[in-house]
């Protein structure tokens, strides 16, 4: 049989990491492993309050192996019946080897009073000092017709702590053993062997082919590690051997922990079962972009900019376009306005509605947007936590009043740089230069047409004063306004891309608490569960 593992099994923190993969899993988990892993940190916890002063080991076979015959040759009393009629044993037999505290640990495993044995006595010396701490349980048998001995069986085995299975030669490859008990028990080797009772029915040679034939039979259940021993409980074969394994596991008293162990390792297998392999992906960065985009149209973001670019133009032409022309700009109607831009009570104005409602077509690329964020983000997750990433992802039904509300968020009050007044004021005395000009040859033209005598003008450079004043006025105004109409092209722009970087903040805003947050959230929620299953693993 294989030997005793060196090392002291970590139980605390096994169990502690199983019980946060629980917690972090939550419902995302499959149900039925969910309630074994808490069936297991459950009998666990009472299995260490227990101590391991006592080893519990139970002898489990299958009708007519002999296993109460085996138990009586260990203990060297005739505790369990022995007889023709089947099955012979009904209720669990315990023989207990010091009886020192241990009265808790079989009230736990619900052994009847009138089933326990005491063996040591002062007639035994030393004789039985080696098995001290030894708690030996003959099991009904696990193929019993009745079905309450079964029950009984089943209950035991998940909490004795190392199992003897007695197999005779003529069943030991019983299905009801193999597919009913050892494969489900794989892990579970360093606390489990299997004797092979009733040798002296079989010829050395036999004996040896029934042994490799039991060694492949539990390669095939996945526990090539288990060893097996040969005995004989009428004749005496093997069962020194048997008391000499048996008595080595309750000095070493590690199996206890083994068992506790095993039990955890299996119940993390479980649940894994339920998880994907390897490191997940945080939602990718093409599927974002693409659902901000989305959310972006739906709630008609490039219309706004195109008036926000628009009403920039307007504002911008009433300061610096040529004074003569800027009471066409001042008729034009304001575009934010067209938009329902009124004015707050601290006279900032915000956009109060940013767009229609979004069109079918937006709608659906919203919708084609969130399922491909959806599928990335459940690529090759279990059905469960597939779900819970869809489930987490709704946008819900006030999705475009969210929308609408992150737009109109957004301050769009144009802030003139300090530049428009200096030009501003430049085309004012452009203008008021014009004005002069056209009004001194005016009255130049004017006088003469009177017969009226007026002064000559000055002149400046072979011009007249008024006419270069006319000249200088006209021309420099409409030098600058064409110049200020490149500048108000550009600020247009970079205007349109300033609101546009907050407008799309906000809508970012609404993707990351809608869509990606509570889907990031599951993704988050499932690496922490894969981390726990693994350190409890």
């Amino acid at each position: 049989m294989s030997e005793v593992v060196e090392g002291k099994p970590d139980v605390a923190g096994r169990a502690a990491a199983l019980l946060a993969a629980l917690q972090a899993g939550g419902d995302r988990l499959d149900p039925e492993a969910v309630e074994r892993a808490r069936a297991v940190l459950e009998r666990t916890g009472e299995r260490m309050l227990l101590g391991a002063e006592h080893t519990v080991v139970a002898l489990v076979g299958a009708t007519g192996s002999g296993k109460s015959s085996l138990f009586n040759a260990l203990a060297e009393m005739e505790i369990s019946e022995v007889g023709p009629r089947r099955p012979t044993t009904n209720r669990p037999m315990a023989c207990v080897w010091d009886t020192a505290g241990a009265d808790p640990l079989l009230d736990w495993l619900e052994i009847p009073h009138d089933r326990r044995t005491v063996r040591e006595s002062v007639l035994d010396a030393d004789h039985q000092a080696r098995l001290h701490g030894l708690v030996l349980i003959d099991l009904p048998d696990h193929d019993s017709s009745d079905p309450s001995h079964r029950l009984e069986v089943d209950r035991l085995v998940q909490l004795v702590d190392l199992l003897v299975w007695v197999v005779d030669p003529q069943k030991y490859a019983d299905q009801a053993l193999h597919a009913g008990y050892l494969r489900r028990l794989v892990g579970h080797q360093d606390v489990m062997f299997l004797v092979l009772n009733q040798v002296d029915r079989l010829a050395p040679a036999e004996i040896e082919t029934c042994i490799e034939d039991l060694g492949r039979l539990l390669d095939a259940d996945g526990l090539p590690e288990v060893g097996v021993v040969a005995t004989s409980a009428r004749r005496g074969d093997g069962v020194e051997e048997l008391r000499a394994v048996l008595a080595g596991v309750v000095l070493n008293r590690s199996v206890v922990l083994r068992r506790a162990e095993a039990d955890l390792v299996t119940a993390a297998a479980d649940l894994a079962d339920g998880i994907a392999d390897g490191a997940r992906r945080e939602e990718g960065a093409p599927a974002r972009q693409r659902l901000v985009e989305a959310l972006s149209a739906a709630a008609g973001v490039p219309g706004v900019l195109d008036t926000v670019e628009a009403d920039y133009r307007r504002h911008a032409g009433e300061s610096l376009g040529w004074p003569f022309l800027r009471v066409v700009d001042w008729l034009r109607p304001d575009p934010l306005r067209a938009l329902h831009l009124g004015a707050a009570e601290d006279d900032v104005r915000r956009l109060t509605r940013s767009a229609p409602e979004a069109t079918p077509a937006q709608r659906a690329r919203v919708d084609l947007a969130v399922h491909e964020v959806v599928a990335e983000a459940a690529d090759r997750l279990p059905a469960r936590w597939a779900d819970a990433v869809r489930s987490a992802a709704s946008p819900g039904d006030d999705l475009a009043d969210a929308l609408d509300a992150a737009v109109s968020g957004v301050d769009l009050d144009l802030r003139p740089p300090p530049w428009w007044r200096v030009v501003s004021v430049l085309q004012l005395i452009l203008a008021a230069l014009a004005v002069i000009g056209f009004g001194w040859l005016a009255g130049i033209g004017l006088a003469g047409w009177l017969g009226m005598t007026t002064p000559t003008p000055p002149y400046a450079g072979g011009v007249p004063l008024p006419t270069l004043l006319l000249a200088v006025g006209l021309l420099g105004g409409l030098l600058a306004a064409g110049v200020c109409q490149v500048a108000i092209a550009s600020g247009a722009r970079q205007r349109r891309r300033q609101v546009a970087d907050q407008v799309r903040a906000a809508i970012s805003e609404v993707a990351d608490q809608r869509v990606l947050t509570p889907v990031a959230s599951v993704l988050e929620d499932h690496r922490l569960t894969r981390e726990a299953l693994a350190g409890a693993g």
